[in-house]
């Protein structure tokens, strides 16, 4: 009868509001707990965000045995990042991994992690988000109906475009980049290039036609993507640590047992360990490869001449952001 009434409910549900089957947050097969897990790249093997994924369904398969089943959706197969924070957020998504700027959408405190030059080394990184700071940052996350799980490694973004390699801030001037949040607009401002706002799901496309000249991601993904066939230049300007984290929706999470939930937080503080340590050994290798598929790549000397170009942007955000918050981490990366 519990397991016939449980039926009749996702069924009532899902004609009320139309949700596709993939986006139905969980199913439970006996005692076992489904996780549909999306993210916006591919499943490669050095791609970041599925080294995140497939280390967390290993970890829980470990914590909880056959009591989970984790499935796997890259390649925005139920939805892009917009698509999958809002999904989170109304409970018709379970989980996914996520870039630090599509939570700055939600929770503009998280435009923090977005400042450029503000983390020196990615150990500040991880020493600000797993502290103090990271905790303010989820509890302001939960309040939108997000659980935060494990923040992950991203690795710096890196200027790429068509039109020239970028050596000094004026190689920036008049460039048309694609943004993915207002920081990267405002920032782009400050060089006086031509940001243009846009989802990644059209970038691709943009790139082919001429409508932007330019992008900037964190190496991990560049390979996976194929960034080198619609780009000439990767310009490793490290301009912004590209932040990105496990979450879990709320309603689901809420909904599980003690037992449950201490063994999903437990798989992702593992699956984040090993996360890290996998992107940072996989840069330089990915480095390699895209030079060998044609990709022009040149270091930037002067990165002291961008920061003072752009530093005004602290102070522009500090509301958004919280005085309490930006102070404490600017004391903190010293």
């Amino acid at each position: 009868m519990k397991r016939y009434f449980r039926q009749t409910i996702t069924t009532v549900l899902s004609a009320v509001v139309l949700i596709p089957a993939l986006t139905v947050p969980a199913a439970r097969a006996a005692d076992k707990i489904v996780i549909k897990l999306g993210w916006a790249t591919s499943d490669a093997k050095q791609d970041s965000f599925a080294i995140a994924a497939r280390a967390f369904k290993a970890a829980l398969s470990e914590k909880a045995g056959a009591r989970f089943s984790v499935e796997l959706y890259p390649n925005r197969q139920i939805g892009d990042e917009k698509q999958l924070i809002e999904g989170l957020r109304l409970g018709t998504v379970t989980a996914a991994v996520i870039s630090n700027g599509v939570y700055s959408q939600v929770v503009p405190s998280f435009q923090l992690n977005d400042l450029p030059f503000l983390y020196a080394k990615e150990s500040q990184v991880f020493q600000v988000m797993d502290g103090d700071i990271g905790k303010k940052l989820s509890a302001k996350l939960e309040a939108k109906g997000i659980a935060m799980l494990a923040y992950l490694a991203g690795g710096y973004r890196h200027m790429l475009n068509n039109k020239r390699p970028v050596l000094t801030p004026a190689d920036v001037v008049g460039v048309k980049y694609r943004v993915h949040n207002n920081v990267a607009l405002n920032m782009y401002q400050k060089l006086d290039a031509s940001p243009v706002p846009m989802a990644w799901g059209e970038t691709t496309t943009a790139l082919q036609q001429g409508a932007v000249d330019g992008l900037d991601l964190p190496i991990g993904v560049m390979d996976s993507l194929k960034i080198y066939e619609v780009v000439k230049y990767l310009s490793l300007t490290g301009h912004t640590y590209s932040g990105a984290a496990l979450s879990m929706s709320k309603r689901f999470f809420d909904k599980l047992s003690d037992a449950d939930k201490m063994a999903v937080r437990q798989a992702a503080q593992v699956a984040a360990g090993k996360q890290r340590a996998e992107n940072a050994a996989n840069e330089q290798k990915i480095l390699d490869t895209l030079a060998k598929k044609g990709l022009k790549i040149n270091e930037v000397a002067d990165k002291a001449a961008f920061r003072t170009k752009v530093l005004a942007l602290y102070e522009k955000l500090r509301g958004d952001i919280g005085s309490d918050i930006l102070d404490a981490t600017l004391a903190s990366v010293k």
